[in-house]
């Protein structure tokens, strides 16, 4: 009994260590792969930089692109350690020195994204940045959703684009300054906005938690720091909804107004995420029946020909 009791436990090590072999050979396999990935990611975008336009003398030069020491330049890093990523050996780069080499290749912020998902396995840290407006193509787009109501706004709630739709059923968006297109502002100052909504309560303690999860996601903590500030003196109740730290993601609901020219309306709306663009997030506002359509479409018709 006690041979057998010997010869199954070395019989367990020994397959323990054949499958700790077997998982070590498995994850070297995956780091392997996955420097590859990054080498071959980086030595394309290095490759695809206009130098000229840089500033970067022509001669002798007979590759197109980036050099790898001008890269490690710009990136502020050394030649040998650019050059050992490139070459899918060296280890694992840290975020930092990720950030830095996106910026030296000017990535997109799909393509830095991208480089972090296959450096480190995991996107960026989010870092916002001001909004640099919208393309045509997404205006054609919104324009192109009517008769339902549908915007663009920023990770602070600012309003950028929208459609005639929007004009008639919200606000008429560009009889005011950028600072007064804030659908927080228009939430909690605008008696107006206020008094349009069904359910008021309800809709702002909504919109609070859900404009304090997208900030956090977009990492815009700072920049809505002056607009919390304002409400929270201008609005008591604004105040208090803040400090219940709640979290609410916007996702999809119903939105239902007592319109002055309207009357009651029923709104489904959901929201979409701009590609590319964590700082915008789109909202469409979809007339549940066809009479609401058919007002919105009406209301559009008689606001264009008054002009």
């Amino acid at each position: 009994m006690q041979k057998i009791a010997q010869e199954s436990g070395r019989d367990a090590r020994q397959e323990s260590g054949q499958n700790s072999r077997q998982e070590s050979g498995q994850n070297s396999r995956q780091a392997g792969e996955q420097h590859n990935r990054l080498a071959a990611y980086l030595k394309d975008r290095r490759m695809r930089i206009d130098s000229a336009a840089l500033g970067y003398p022509q001669h002798r030069r007979r590759t197109p692109g980036l050099r790898r020491e001008e890269v490690a330049q710009r990136a502020s890093i050394s030649a040998t350690w650019y050059t050992w990523l490139e070459q899918g050996r060296g280890g694992g780069p840290s975020a930092e020195v990720l950030a830095r080499i996106a910026e030296a290749l000017m990535l997109t912020d799909a393509e830095r994204e991208h480089l972090f998902l296959i450096g480190l396995g995991h996107p960026p840290e989010a870092h916002y940045r001001e909004t640099r407006g919208i393309s045509p193509r997404l205006q054609r787009v919104l324009d192109a959703l009517e008769p339902s109501v549908a915007l663009i706004r920023t990770a602070t709630w600012d309003v950028v684009a929208w459609n005639r739709a929007a004009t008639v059923v919200l606000k008429d968006y560009a009889a005011y300054p950028p600072s007064e297109r804030n659908i927080l502002r228009a939430i909690f100052l605008d008696p107006q906005a206020r008094a349009v909504q069904e359910n008021w309560e309800s809709v702002a303690r909504f919109v609070v938690a859900a404009f304090r999860a997208d900030a956090v996601r977009a990492g815009a903590d700072a920049a809505i720091k002056p607009l919390v500030d304002e409400l929270c003196h201008a609005s008591r109740s604004f105040a208090e909804m803040w400090r219940d730290q709640d979290i609410q993601g916007q996702g999809d609901g119903i939105k239902r107004l007592n319109h002055p020219q309207l009357g009651n309306i029923a709104m489904e709306f959901s929201t979409f995420a701009v590609d590319g663009r964590l700082d915008l997030g789109m909202i469409v506002y979809n007339p549940v029946s066809r009479s609401d359509a058919d007002r919105i479409r009406e209301l559009m018709t008689a606001k264009t020909t008054l002009r």
